[in-house]
């Protein structure tokens, strides 16, 4: 199932370009409205999702970088070993490699991670999570991932087809 690595190539190569270009030309921390409810803002992560650890003092970079490209070679001997059948779980996979390896190149070269997806939820009221936490396409690609592999799981028969 190698062939599956193109995807995280894909989502790779459109994070960086994406968190490079929003570098370029956005100001930190100054929205740009792009459509109702969702702002280009840039801003920096030095910590995990939700912003966990971002005030732990620095540590927390090689920490969230050694996890990533544990996980991401992990993930990638599983792809690897997949048979051909499994097609859904070898594409959550490889999203879930290019997204980590996103932030990973961020975390290794800035010490943070660029978020600059800023998205507001009209129909919650609560200031708590009104805007949304920044993210960006790499964390989008793990979500993505994240669902397809529950999805593959709860759907799952125990028949040697899946």
């Amino acid at each position: 199932m190698k062939q599956w690595l193109w995807l995280s190539l894909v989502v790779l190569a459109l994070d960086q370009a994406s968190k490079w270009l929003i570098l370029l030309t956005l100001v930190p921390f100054e929205p740009l409205p792009v459509l109702p409810n969702v702002n280009f803002t840039l801003m920096f992560n030095s910590g995990a999702a939700f912003s966990f650890l971002a005030d732990a003092g620095g540590w927390q970079r090689w920490l969230f970088a050694v996890l990533a490209l544990i996980v991401s070679v992990v993930l990638t001997m599983w792809l690897l070993r997949l048979k051909s059948s499994e097609r859904w779980l070898a594409a959550g996979l490889a999203l879930l490699i290019g997204g980590a390896l996103g932030n990973l190149i961020d975390r290794v070269l800035f010490g943070h991670v660029v978020d600059f997806i800023q998205v507001y939820l009209p129909v919650i009221p609560l200031t708590l999570f009104n805007p949304w936490p920044a993210f960006n396409l790499a964390d989008s690609a793990i979500t993505l991932g994240v669902t397809i592999l529950f999805l593959v799981t709860f759907t799952a028969t125990d028949s040697p087809n899946r």
